[in-house]
């Protein structure tokens, strides 16, 4: 009863947390249809459009075709006709994952965590599917076989990370304790797999704190331009909040591209472009406000901003190494060498992951080679991080190191010969007082002394 209360639950959240998804974009569109086209507009094509976005959130492309009597009004040249838009706005993505993480940490906590991961899984699946073959728009379409998948993958990869991540600690009496205890067994490899984790959640949390600065600073000195190119776009008060609404949307998008410009490979705003520390090389990019807080022209010293990753990896090292003396398991060289590589392996990983997610065509002929590339900028921030990771990870150990594993070591013995010696004698009972009336005098008891001692009893 408790597995089947568990997959219930796991269920209930999958469904949950695709209903707020669709209801966050369901929402600010209805106001903006009511405003635009009054009561009496046509609401058959409201759902469409609010699935089709709903699923591009989820990393789904769409593949747009203009047709041809706004061809002629717009006098968009015919090869411009039909184009892939695949950079995802990755606000809601991260949304799911986070809610997907909570829901598999809670099955976790229950006991079944693999049950709950799949039973909300093939719930977001079925929801996936209804709004794939609901949704449908003529001049906007998305691939159903990738429809279908890709939401149902994004909640399978936050269940399941959610549910090892507690399940990993707590036990699962299944695989993970299985591959636990062989770890266990092997002491001196035991705190590896944490560490790396460890390490690389410091890497990722710096580096994308400094991304995310990066772009707080670009708006502070680059923000007139951005409302210039608002005020060049020539829209209404509905077209500004639908340009402002979608901009936010790609916020977490914009904080990767800043992440690649600071591991230095850079980011491309169309082909043949270039936006990186040791130069920027922009054509003719689109008039969409938030293109104003690229730079206009960088100088090859901006290349130091390298250092930031490095820092990030060097800090990670420092952190790990700090807590693994703190519970007494200072490791070998071979260990953290392992240590530095893993987590600067993990780090590029999520980089590459992002990198892809966050790159793409955004348009016709220039404007479909847009954002970061994958393999470079996840190379590039793996070596800096395993840089700067190796330098504290790979130092020599220092006095106070030394003498805290001496320390430990000592205690350790004294602990361990206190063991062998068994417990002390009890203590003696207190004697009865001369003086106690309540006390008989047959009740005292002198102590026998030891043999040998001849010393007078009397007294």
């Amino acid at each position: 009863m408790q597995r089947l209360l568990v997959a219930l639950l796991a269920a209930f959240d999958a469904a949950i947390a695709a209903a707020v998804g669709l209801a966050v974009l369901l929402a600010p569109l209805t106001l903006l249809w009511t405003v635009a086209f009054g009561v009496t507009a046509d609401w058959g094509a409201l759902w469409p459009l609010t699935g089709t976005l709903w699923e591009f959130g989820h990393g789904v492309p769409l593949e747009v075709t203009i047709p041809d009597e706004l061809l002629v009004t717009l006098g968009i040249p015919a090869q411009a006709a039909s184009f892939a838009v695949s950079i995802t706005p990755l606000l809601l993505l991260f949304f799911t994952l986070l809610f997907a993480a909570r829901s598999g940490a809670r099955a976790a906590h229950a006991g079944a965590w693999l049950l709950g991961a799949l039973s909300g899984s093939a719930v977001f699946a079925a929801i996936s599917t209804l709004v794939a073959l609901t949704a449908r728009l003529d001049a906007v379409r998305t691939p159903l076989p990738l429809a279908i998948l890709l939401p149902a993958a994004v909640y399978l990869v936050g269940a399941v990370c959610g549910a090892v991540r507690v399940a990993w600690d707590d036990g699962d009496g299944g695989l993970l304790d299985r591959l636990h205890d062989r770890l266990d067994a092997r002491e001196d490899w035991a705190p590896v797999p944490a560490a790396i984790v460890r390490g690389a959640a410091f890497v990722l949390v710096g580096v994308t704190g400094a991304a995310a600065l990066a772009v707080a600073l670009s708006v502070l000195t680059r923000g007139g331009d951005v409302v210039a190119l608002f005020q060049g776009a020539r829209v209404d008060a509905l077209g500004a909040t639908v340009l402002t609404l979608a901009q936010l949307a790609y916020l977490p998008t914009l904080i990767v591209w800043a992440a690649a410009w600071l591991a230095g490979p850079g980011f491309a705003v169309g082909a043949g472009t270039a936006v990186s520390p040791a130069g920027t090389q922009l054509g003719v990019v689109p008039g969409i406000p938030v293109f104003g807080l690229l730079p206009e022209n960088t100088s090859m010293w901006m290349l130091i901003v390298v250092l930031v990753p490095v820092a990030a990896g060097a800090f990670a090292g420092w952190a790990v190494r700090s807590r693994l003396v703190w519970e007494g398991t200072p490791l070998g060289l071979l260990q953290r060498a392992v240590i530095a590589v893993g987590i600067a392996a993990v780090t590029a990983g999520v980089a590459g992951l992002a990198a892809e997610l966050a790159n793409g065509s955004m348009g016709p002929g220039r404007l479909g080679v847009v954002g970061p590339a994958v393999l470079p900028f996840a190379l590039a921030l793996g070596a800096e991080v395993l840089v700067g990771a190796a330098i504290l990870l790979l130092a020599p150990r220092n006095r106070e190191e030394l003498a805290e594993e001496r320390t430990d070591r000592w205690l350790a013995e004294m602990t361990e010969a206190e063991r062998d010696r068994g417990p002390l004698p009890a203590e003696p009972t207190a004697w009865p007082s001369l003086t106690d009336d309540t006390a008989p005098l047959g009740d005292l008891r002198v102590p026998p002394l030891p043999d040998g001692d001849d010393r007078d009893r009397r007294g």
